[in-house]
């Protein structure tokens, strides 16, 4: 007797990291593909923060392509624009004089648990945080409580993770892939010295997952981009078999030579049977 054989649609949303992949341009992209940004609001409203920051979302074109720019500015500081942590501007987070936005991991889990959010946004959120604070007490030999978030701490990094989580639980994809992904090269500034790219946490972060080799002289990924990434993704690999249905474009701030400096997502069915 032949074992009866069921096909159901399966959806799965990919992620193409061919310019790395940060938190801002995990939200851009998300809206982008489709999430309302004022239930994203709506939602980030119930962390009780928004005395200390407002969003702006805007089309921006990165080498010919429409992309979705998000920025978090910050109320305490005019310039805040320019220290985002995006691309260029990742080694701002890590100097000094902005330690007065870092917050330890128990500052934050206990921010995310108060806030009156579903439980499969506090728990992603919650996971994508735990995973970026282990990585830096692996590097500093401390326990996870005892973490001081450097970039990961201030304010637009909880927003891009929570809005992040927020986005995912709108979307509720049965799978999510992401292609090998690149760091970049070079060197960056951070309060300890100057580092090899990727960043040590990065490379904490990403140990076990596939790497893309890329030799543009900058970080193409953050921490916070590598624990989006890391805490989603079940699968690492090329562009499943699958019927795509809508797509997204996150834009960073750096203009590349060579290709456009976004994050490329897309959402669609995939037949699977069993």
């Amino acid at each position: 007797m032949n074992k009866e054989r069921w096909v159901f649609n399966m959806k799965v949303l990919y992620f193409d990291c061919f310019s790395g992949i940060s938190g801002d341009m995990t939200v851009g992209a998300l809206m982008d593909l489709g999430v309302d940004p004022k239930m994203i609001e709506q939602e980030l409203r119930k962390l009780n923060l928004e005395d200390e920051y407002e969003l702006k979302w805007e089309k921006t074109i990165k080498k010919g392509i429409s992309a979705t720019k998000m920025k978090v500015i910050l109320k305490s500081q005019q310039e805040a624009e320019a220290h985002h942590h995006e691309y260029e501007h990742h080694y701002h987070h890590h100097v000094d004089n902005h330690s007065h936005h870092h917050r330890h991991y128990d500052t934050i889990v206990q921010l995310i648990q108060d806030a009156e959010l579903n439980e499969s946004v506090k728990q992603l959120s919650l996971n994508i945080f735990e995973r970026i604070g282990k990585a830096e007490g692996n590097i500093h030999n401390l326990p996870l409580e005892k973490v001081h978030f450097h970039e990961v701490g201030a304010i637009d990094s909880i927003v891009d993770i929570v809005a992040t989580a927020v986005a995912i639980d709108q979307l509720q994809p049965d799978k999510i892939v992401s292609s090998p992904v690149p760091t970049g090269s070079g060197k960056i500034r951070i309060d300890h010295g100057i580092y090899p790219v990727p960043a040590p946490a990065t490379l904490e972060i990403l140990k076990n997952i596939p790497l893309q080799k890329c030799e543009i002289p900058f970080e193409l990924t953050t921490p916070t981009g590598a624990g989006i990434i890391a805490a989603l993704s079940q699968e690492f690999g090329t562009i499943p078999s699958m019927q795509v249905s809508q797509i997204g474009y996150g834009a960073g701030t750096k203009d590349f030579s060579d290709r456009p400096n976004v994050l490329r997502v897309f959402l669609g069915e995939m037949n699977s049977s069993k």
